[in-house]
C-alpha cells in the first residue's frame, strides 16, 4: 500500500479551505490557452472576487467529498481549472463568459453555486442575469414604485384640500 505524499496532503487541504471559503467554485477546461492568456484571465477574475487555481482532478475529487454526484465527477475529466468565488458568482460566470468570447479555446465544465450543482450551459445561463447589486435595486424600485404613488395621490388630495378651504375663506372674506 502506497501512501499519499506529504505535498499532496497538503494540496488537499488547502483546496479542502479554497472549497470551504469560496461561496461558489466554476470549473473550466483551460485547455489551449497560453500562460500570458491564463494570467489575463486571473486578473480579470481578481477583479470580480474570485481567485482561479488549476487543479488535479483526483486531488479536487478528495478536497470535495460532500459534493461526489456522477454529474460532478464527469466534470472533472481532462484539465481543470477552478474559479473559487469569493463574492458574486454571477459576474465571476459573466467574466468567464466574456473572456471564452476572444478566447474560444476556454470551455466551462460547469460548476457548484451556493450548494447547487450546475452544467457549463446553465452557467453561462446564469452569467445572464444582472449582478445581485442590480436585482436588489430592481426589487427595491418595485416596491418604492407603489408606495410613491400612494403619497403623490395623498398629497394631491391634502392639495385639493387646502385649496378649497382657501376659497371658502376668500368668499367669506368677500
Amino acid at each position: 500500500m502506497r501512501l499519499p505524499s506529504e505535498k499532496k496532503v497538503e494540496t488537499v487541504q488547502k483546496l479542502t479551505e479554497d472549497v470551504k471559503n469560496a461561496s461558489s467554485f466554476l470549473l473550466t477546461d483551460y485547455r489551449g490557452l497560453s500562460v500570458g492568456e491564463i494570467t489575463a484571465l486571473r486578473r480579470s477574475l481578481r477583479e470580480t472576487g474570485a481567485e482561479y487555481k488549476v487543479v488535479k482532478n483526483t486531488l479536487f475529487k478528495l478536497a470535495t467529498p460532500e459534493i461526489g454526484e456522477a454529474e460532478f465527477a464527469g466534470m472533472l475529466e481532462g484539465p481543470t481549472a477552478v474559479a473559487f468565488v469569493h463574492q458574486d458568482p454571477i459576474s465571476v460566470a459573466k467574466a468567464l463568459v466574456e473572456f471564452m468570447r476572444v478566447h474560444k479555446a476556454l470551455a466551462l465544465k460547469g460548476g457548484y453555486v451556493d450548494g447547487q450543482l450546475y452544467d457549463g450551459e446553465q452557467i453561462q445561463t446564469l452569467s445572464k442575469i444582472p449582478p445581485k447589486e442590480v436585482l436588489l435595486a430592481q426589487l427595491v424600485g418595485s416596491l418604492q414604485s407603489p408606495m410613491a404613488g400612494l403619497v403623490w395621490t395623498l398629497q394631491g388630495m391634502m392639495s385639493e384640500f387646502v385649496y378649497t378651504l382657501q376659497a371658502v375663506a376668500d368668499k367669506n372674506a368677500a
